[in-house]
């Protein structure tokens, strides 16, 4: 983890700050300084390991590798009668290639050479004991590697022998060129006797195709159905069934056209009256004489009216009559619209069932029809797939003639195997590249190199505690206040009480420490937001009372008057920092405090007791009380608080540690704000989560947090800042003298 600078405070209590970077480059550099010696330890030990695995392969292990190059010539079979040169694509060429060589390392072609004499009487044969362990060894060692860009494959063999080598590797050139030449001679011949079988198969098909269609012919009595104008003539079957399948389409149209008019019909004898039906109310006669008598009625009515007014016996006698005549034309319409759409819909129907009656037989011929057209046309069909089959195992028995003829041509061919050795393997000079010290040497300085590299950052990687500043702000995410070097990096402290050390070394760089810890204190809220702090840790011995001391020193060398009360009942270290003058008071009032204030023992100014220093007081824990946590969360203790905050310029309270008991918890809600401690040697980052997760919970503000006990380390800040501090002292103080 590397040190850095600390953050800015924020002056909102609480806020967090910006987050650092996950990793930089002077990280990095940072890390490799911190762990130079270990990189170079296991960079040298990979140095010496390279070297001493070099000279035990060179003196025990020796490796010569022997090779030779067989040519590999096209795969296709060059036709013997035509002059054309193929051409064929580089791809196939190397894929060819790459059968060839994996016939070399083949199982079977590594067992044919164990089996010859001459490798059998070498001593490397004699070393791997029997044959099996002889092709394993050839499985590992011997190589046939086919070149892409020439027509050439690689054979080489490594072994402990130069001369060996060399042998091994001629004896499977012979083997595989004998192999070669004697397999395509005989895949010739197997060709050609299976071509002679195939000729005589294929023969056998085109007279069985011939009889077949010979007896389709006879069958259907079709003379010229070979004819090219032949293909267009329509048999009888074939007409009608076409006539009987345009009448059908005719009458099922028909036939839903007539349903479509009977759900017509349907819907309309229950909906309303169409034009039509209308159309035929009107020229009705009964309806005719009614309007007539209604038209009548009502001349009549209109000229009465005006001699006699609406209430005249006549006038409503004749208005009865028009009214009884509307409700017989109403009658009349119905019945007649009733009668109209019935027989409408009746007729429909008898039309319906008339159809439907034609279309059952017209169906009944048609069938009879279709399935004689099936019988024809799988008759043609059979027709055509026989003529099919004759014309193609014609065109095949020509090709096939014509192969055996070219076989017969290649079976003589020199060329035929495919491959051609170039000459055999010459006896290797030197020792494989694998045995060179200009390998082992760079490769085990390398991996040493890269080794103690990863090392170095699992280390830093793997520990989890809270040791920089920079840890602080990524992830604990709350202002840092203060950060307090541990005693060995400072020789001005030495031999002192570091609770002390504000007064005892003014010089140090501890105390400048703290001094900066109060300024970024006071910077973090206005004077009157800050008089009251609760100054606590996570465990227990992360230095909290020193903390607590030296802060409240700082306050003091201002001219400031501070209390500090210690609220650690169960731990106390006030009392033993800060002891009683001689005689100052009896000793039955020597142990009031914190607890006897809370317990009604004694009033706040009892237990209020001078520190030796001016402007600085103490209220001690007190004697341990059997309820602690209760006592720091009643009401006295908050009074006291309010109390004290009047009268001083600042309260602090050192506070027992949070992780372990809950009194903390109770004190932070009657301060103004919190302080964390966290000791750089000893708090995890998970414990100081928690810690601050736990002030929280309870509605504490957090300040801030003071990191204590920072070892400088190499390429961090620190180191840096610590040179530089103790230089500009010098110059400071031999400037005072």
């Amino acid at each position: 983890m590397v040190e850095e600078r600390p953050m800015p405070v924020s002056r909102v209590a609480g806020t967090r700050p910006a987050l650092v970077p996950a990793l930089t480059p002077k990280d990095i550099i940072s890390i490799l300084r911190r762990h130079t010696l270990l990189i170079v330890a296991l960079t040298v030990l990979g140095l010496v390991a390279g070297g001493g695995t070099w000279l035990v392969l060179k003196q025990y292990f020796p490796g010569y590798t022997a090779k030779t190059y067989i040519e590999v010539l096209p795969p296709e079979d060059k036709d013997p009668m035509a002059f054309t040169t193929i051409l064929l694509q580089k791809d196939i060429l190397y894929g060819y290639r790459l059968s060839r060589a994996s016939i070399i390392k083949d199982q079977r072609t590594l067992q044919e050479l164990c089996a010859r004499d001459k490798v059998k009487a070498t001593d490397w044969f004699r070393s791997m004991g029997n044959s099996l362990k002889a092709v394993k060894y050839l499985e590992k060692n011997f190589s046939a590697y086919a070149q892409r860009d020439s027509d050439f494959i690689e054979i080489s063999m490594t072994c402990r022998s130069d001369k060996e080598a060399a042998d091994i590797v001629n004896e499977m050139l012979d083997l595989f060129l004998a192999s070669q030449g004697g397999t395509k001679r005989e895949e010739i011949a197997n060709k050609l006797a299976r071509l002679e079988e195939q000729r005589v198969r294929i023969q056998r098909d085109v007279d069985q195709a011939e009889k077949a269609m010979e007896d389709i012919r006879t069958a259907w009595n079709m003379t010229s159905i070979e004819k090219p104008t032949g293909r267009w003539f329509q048999h009888t079957y074939t007409l009608k069934l076409n006539d009987l399948e345009l009448k059908k389409s005719e009458l099922d149209m028909a036939i839903k056209q007539a349903q479509a008019d009977i759900k017509n019909l349907e819907r309309l004898a229950t909906g309303p009256i169409t034009e039509q039906v209308e159309h035929a109310i009107e020229n009705d006669y009964v309806m005719l004489n009614l309007a007539q008598q209604r038209s009548l009625l009502e001349a009549q009515l209109a000229g009465l009216l005006t001699k006699l007014g609406e209430n005249h016996r006549v006038v409503r006698q004749i208005q009865e009559l028009i009214d009884k005549i509307i409700e017989k034309r109403t009658q009349r319409k119905t019945e007649i619209a009733e009668q109209t759409r019935r027989a409408a819909l009746n007729d429909s129907q008898d039309r319906f069932i008339v159809l439907q009656e034609r279309f059952v037989e017209l169906e009944r011929l048609r069938q009879e029809a279709e399935a004689k057209q099936k019988d024809l046309d799988i008759a043609l069909v059979q027709y055509d797939q026989r003529v099919l089959i004759r014309d193609e195992r014609i065109a095949v028995l020509d090709d096939v003639k014509q192969q055996v003829e070219k076989l017969k041509i290649l079976h003589d061919d020199p060329e035929t195997p495919k491959v051609r050795a170039v000459g055999y393997a010459p006896v290797p000079l030197e020792m494989v590249t694998t045995r060179q010290w200009w390998v082992w040497f760079p490769t085990g300085t390398i991996l040493g190199f890269l080794l103690s590299i990863g090392l170095a950052f699992l280390m830093e990687v793997a520990n989890d505690l809270v040791r920089a500043p920079r840890d602080v702000g990524r992830y604990l995410h709350i202002p840092l206040l203060g950060v307090i070097p541990d005693a060995a990096e400072d020789d001005q402290v030495r031999g002192i009480n570091l609770c002390h050390a504000v007064r005892e070394a003014p010089y140090s760089i501890i105390s400048e420490s703290y001094r900066r810890c109060r300024t970024n204190l006071k910077l973090s809220g206005s004077v009157e937001s800050l008089k009251t702090l609760l100054v606590a840790s996570g465990m227990s011995g992360d230095g909290t009372t020193c903390v607590v001391a030296n802060l409240a020193a700082t306050f003091v060398a201002e001219d400031k008057k501070v209390l500090l009360i210690d609220a650690n009942f169960r731990h106390s270290s006030l009392r033993a920092l800060f002891p009683r003058a001689g005689g100052e008071q009896g000793a039955e009032q020597f142990d009031f405090g914190l607890s006897s204030v809370l317990m009604n023992q004694c009033s706040p100014k009892e237990a209020i007791r001078p520190s030796g220093i001016e402007g600085f007081d103490i209220i001690g824990s007190g004697p341990l009380p059997g309820n602690p946590a209760e006592l720091l969360d009643s009401a006295r203790m908050q009074d006291l608080v309010k109390e004290q905050r009047k009268v001083y310029d600042y309260v602090i309270i050192d506070g027992p540690p949070v992780l372990l008991v809950s009194d903390s918890k109770s004190l932070a809600k009657f301060v103004d704000g919190a302080l964390l401690v966290f000791n750089a040697a000893a708090t995890r980052r998970g414990a100081a989560q928690r810690t601050i997760n736990e002030m929280r919970e309870v509605g504490g503000t957090i300040v801030g947090c003071v990191l204590f006990g920072v070892r400088a380390m190499k390429g961090g800040y620190f180191q840096e800042q610590f040179k530089s501090y103790q230089q500009y002292q010098k110059v400071q103080l031999a400037g005072s003298a």
